[in-house]
């Protein structure tokens, strides 16, 4: 069954995203849908990698809505700035060291970055030991890493470690 059916979950969002993509719940869209919703994952199942172990869907919940919140206030901000006189801006990179080590990790704290408005990962270092940050507005380092560090790296380690 497995082999059939490596990623259920995945065929199901695939389906749901077809069909909300197409607008229609018309035979020949589910038919379709659902095809490609078994197909997709039995021939890409060697390109995916080991899953993540994945823990506390109570802090899953707290995290997305810290990240929620940040979206919404750093979009205020960022609009605020740009708007406003141009000497208000002072962009820079930082270098935020990781504490974690697992992959999907880094790589959700990327993605939580770069969806940030005024943040943007830039790189991530080959021993995965820090990552380059672009910000909008730098006046202190120290306290933009740290804020990371507080709200989204400690966070996603104790749901992925």
């Amino acid at each position: 069954m497995k082999r059939l059916l490596p990623a259920p979950v995945l065929s199901a969002v695939l389906l749901v995203v077809w069909l909300l993509l197409n607008n229609t719940l018309a035979v020949g869209h589910v038919l379709l849908g659902a095809a490609l919703a078994l197909a997709l994952p039995v021939v890409f199942a060697r390109f995916i990698g080991p899953r993540p172990r994945v823990g506390r869907p109570g802090m899953i919940v707290r995290l997305g809505l810290v990240v929620l919140r940040d979206i919404v206030v750093s979009n205020i901000e960022v609009a605020r700035r740009v708007l406003g006189p141009e000497s208000a801006i002072r962009p820079g990179f930082v270098r935020v060291t990781l504490e974690l080590t697992d992959p999907h990790a880094i790589a959700a704290l990327g993605g939580i970055i770069t969806m940030t408005p005024g943040t943007l990962t830039c790189d991530v270092a080959p021993d995965r030991s820090h990552l380059l940050v672009h910000a909008l507005h730098v006046t202190d380092e120290a306290a933009l890493v740290a804020g990371i560090k507080a709200r989204y790296e400690a966070p996603l380690k104790e749901i992925f470690e």
